[in-house]
């Protein structure tokens, strides 16, 4: 049979509304679990492995799901058992409703199941016995109500037929009520004799017209009682009232009244409920003496909103009469209106289009009329809007663009209310994230950068750090430093500085030199590290802070590189603030670490000379006497303004003669403390001295003289020979208003014996306040020569020569210049002579 009834079902096939999006199946009740409803796929359109792929799935609310799809076969499957009688009581025609969601299309698909009816119950008698009272003398034909069987199925499936078992006294009559309801009725045939037969037992059968047919039997028992020939009457055969689901447990709905013409206690009525459901029966109770119904639970007009029942008057005599009591339960407001969200996305891109999907919802008011009759939007002015899709769904999406930098989510509330008196509302609140996408670039917090460092810094020292902020989120929002390659001097950005991609720290990778270079500019990049990354750029200037690191600098005089000093001549008549030499010395450092000021710092004669403080100028500070010293020794400090100050120092030598000649006069009067042999030996050493320099005065001669033969300037060669005569120290020659310092050539010739002995200098090259470069005075090399020693070191006199005269040949046919001639004679140690000879310089 449930094969067949299966079978059935699936011939009634599927039924569409014409112009509508309903589907409709018809299955018999009571199908096993899994039995087949109807093709949903193909009613669909679609194959079966689609269901799962697009999302379609049932979304019924309400009670317990009876229904299943099959993802296999593409069928609707019935999910637990199926009642008609318990889902439709008291209807001719049982369908269920439920909703098929297609979520990739956001569709709604209404789909009706009409559940056919099959005998599955038997009738039955709520009252399985019955006991009736009959009064002997009761006329023939009377009649008695019997208990009527009630068949929860429906057509033929129902209750169709009453029989009575055989008795002699009575028969049994079917009245068919307005209701299309039978009630059976017991009728007196003939007179009854209780002498005769007190009690009849009769079974009275109920039968309904299913295949095979059910029955249900009651047990009739009739007392025969002495006179009481007339029965209770009800005032009207049918009551009605309409109450308010809200009404109070414990009030009296209605009144029902019977009257008996007999007297005494034969006219004493007693009420009964001589039909009532169950659920009727936990919410109404019958007063048996005063027969008002009043209720004894609260009423529910959306569980039920009317009941039907029976009530019946009996008197003591065992007569009744029966009447029907119909209630009606009126719906009022007090389900507020249910809002069920079915699909949600709870996180959408912040570049989604207008119209985006964010959620279905489904809305239901319990309550009827306009009680249940919702309207749905969205609180406050969020960029969101409501639409009605299908039946009482409604698809929640965005009205405009949204920008996750400006609001990074919403918490949306629904506002659903209905139309009663007063409304009922229901919030649903649906948080929405809004997901992040890499729309912004890194912002450096200030428009360009600088940045200070003292040079000579340590290696790895912290510079300055830069900021920049990204308004994303998450990896978007994650910056990362690093500087744009360039070259500074020839070598790479990168070898100078470096950056810390995470901190955005700038760090020195090296020890600056203010003296090679002051400032660096440098471009650093911030990266966001986002699908297809965003970048922003700043510029940065650093600049090097000097620092007091180098010492002065003596640029003239300068210091032989033999060990030996200058020597400067300065004449015996000169005057107070006569400028014997010039102090020249410069600072690598700036600012005030390369302002300098000059010092006397030691003297061997105090008081005799005196130095410019910011000049560098060597005068004398007085005239000068027969007594001073021939040599005298002066130490010059040069010292910056740098913090810790930095100085230099330098010694120059100082010979106080007129002339050449003069010096070696005064040579000539030494006198050596020592013994006669060293006298003899110092006698010849200022013969030697002597004839070197006439060796000297020789070469500068023939010289001058190829030189006067090829200019033939008369008046050049009287000035050149006049000048060899002997010019006093330290004399100025204008050249075109420009007043210039002669260069001075000393030699030196050192003799050493023992202690006692003594020395004769002639010194290097010497520029009085003229700079020449210190490689032109080390490009000589001197010829040594040896000799026996019997000098000492201790002991030495000095005598300089100095010839003022700037000397250069021109050689046009060898096609090179001579620029000066430099004769040197040292002699220094122990039995040792050496002897520096002429070098030519080019």
């Amino acid at each position: 049979m449930a094969k067949q009834r299966i079978l059935l079902g699936v011939l009634l096939g599927v039924l569409w509304e014409t112009g509508g999006t309903q589907i409709y199946y018809s299955v018999p009740e009571e199908l096993e679990r899994g039995s087949g409803v109807g093709n949903i796929a193909k009613d669909l359109g679609l194959e079966p492995q689609e269901l799962e792929e697009r999302g379609v799935r049932i979304v019924s609310r309400g009670r317990t799901q009876l229904f299943a799809l099959n993802p296999r076969s593409g069928s609707l499957v019935t999910a637990g058992r199926i009642d008609r009688e318990e889902l439709c009581m008291g209807t001719v025609k049982c369908q269920l409703n439920l909703e098929i969601l297609m979520e990739d299309q956001v569709k709604i698909y209404g789909v009706v199941v009409e559940v056919r009816d099959i005998n599955d119950n038997s009738p039955y008698f709520q009252e399985g016995e019955l006991e009736i009272k009959m009064s002997e003398n009761a006329a023939k034909g009377m009649r008695f109500p019997l208990p009527h069987a009630w068949d929860p199925d429906i057509g033929k499936n129902s209750l169709q037929s009453y029989d009575l078992s055989s008795d002699t006294h009575f028969s049994l009559d079917v009245q068919s009520g307005a209701d299309g309801n039978k009630y059976p009725e017991l009728v007196l045939e003939r007179a009854l004799d209780r002498e005769e037969k007190a009690i009849h037992h009769l079974v009275l059968t109920a039968s309904d017209g299913g295949d095979p047919v059910r029955t249900s039997t009651a047990r009739i028992r009739v007392m025969v009682l002495d006179a009481n020939d007339n029965a209770p009457a009800f005032a009207q055969s049918e009551y009605r009232v309409s109450v308010p689901e809200n009404v109070a447990v414990g009030t009296k709905l209605l009144l029902v009244n019977a009257t008996d013409p007999d007297e005494g206690s034969n006219a004493e009525v007693m009420y009964s409920f001589r039909y009532v459901d169950n659920k009727a029966a936990q919410l109404f109770e019958l007063d048996s003496n005063l027969g008002t119904i009043s209720t004894i639970g609260e009423l529910n007009c959306e569980e039920s909103g009317f009941y039907e029942m029976e009530v019946q008057a009996t008197d003591n005599a065992g007569y009744s009469a029966r009447a029907k009591v119909l209630i009606t339960v009126l719906d009022v407001n007090d389900n507020a209106p249910e809002v069920v969200v079915t699909s949600l996305s709870s996180s959408i891109p912040e570049n989604s289009p207008r119209g985006t999907l964010i959620a279905l919802l489904n809305v239901n008011d319990q309550d009827s009329g306009e009680n249940g009759r919702v309207t749905c939007f969205v609180q406050r002015n969020l960029p969101f809007k409501l639409e009605k899709s299908y039946g009482n769904y409604y698809s929640l999406m965005t009205d405009t663009l949204l920008d996750r930098e400006l609001v990074p989510s919403y918490n949306i509330t629904v506002m659903a209310t209905d139309r009663g008196s007063p409304p009922l509302s229901t919030e649903t609140h649906i948080t929405l994230n809004v997901a992040d996408i890499n729309d912004n670039a890194p912002a450096f917090s200030q428009a360009s950068y600088s940045a200070y460092i003292l040079e000579n810094n340590p290696r790895g020292a912290s510079i300055i750090s830069v900021t920049a902020y990204d308004p994303d989120y998450g990896e978007n929002a994650q910056v990362t430093y690093s500087l744009v390659e360039d070259t500074l001097q020839g070598a790479p950005l990168s070898s100078y500085v470096s950056i810390n991609s995470d901190t955005g720290v700038l760090y020195a990778l090296r020890s600056f030199d203010y003296e090679q270079f002051r400032d660096l500019e440098l471009q650093v990049m911030a990266h966001d590290s986002g699908n297809l990354p965003l970048s922003s750029n700043v510029s940065l200037s650093l600049f090097v802070l000097d620092q007091n690191d180098n010492s002065p600098e003596i640029l003239f005089p300068v210091v032989p590189t033999d060990g030996s000093t200058g020597v400067e001549l300065a004449p015996r008549s000169a005057e107070p603030g006569y400028l014997v030499t010039k102090v020249v010395a410069v600072d690598r450092d700036s600012g005030q670490n390369a302002w300098l000021s000059y010092r006397l710092l030691k003297a061997s004669e105090p008081g005799l000379f005196s130095v410019g403080l910011h000049t560098g100028e060597v005068r004398t500070a007085r005239a000068l006497l027969d007594r001073d010293a021939l040599k005298q020794s002066l130490v010059v400090a040069v010292q910056d303004h740098g913090q810790p100050p930095l100085s230099a120092t330098v010694t120059l030598t100082v010979a106080v003669a007129d002339s050449i000649p003069d010096v070696l006069a005064d040579l000539g009067s030494l006198e050596s403390p020592a013994s006669s042999d060293d006298k003899g030996l110092t006698l010849y050493l200022v013969v030697a001295v002597a004839a070197v320099s006439c060796v000297f005065l020789a070469f500068v001669i023939v010289l001058l003289a190829l030189r006067l033969r090829r200019w033939h300037m008369s008046r050049l060669l009287q000035a050149s020979g006049s000048g060899l005569a002997g010019v006093p120290a330290s004399q100025f020659v204008g050249v075109d208003g420009v007043r210039a310092f002669l260069q001075t050539y000393s030699h030196e010739v050192s003799l050493t014996a023992d202690s006692r002995g003594s020395h004769v200098i002639f010194p290097q090259p010497n520029y009085a306040d003229t700079l020449i470069s210190q490689e032109s005075c080390e490009k000589s090399e001197p010829l040594l020569l040896s000799g026996d020693s019997v000098f000492s070191k201790d002991n030495r006199a000095l005598i300089q020569v100095s010839a003022y005269q700037n000397l250069q040949f021109s050689l046009q046919h060898v096609g090179s210049l001579v620029a000066a001639c430099r004769i040197f004679w040292w002699c220094r140690g122990i039995g040792t002579l050496n002897c520096f000879m002429w070098d030519l310089v080019p």
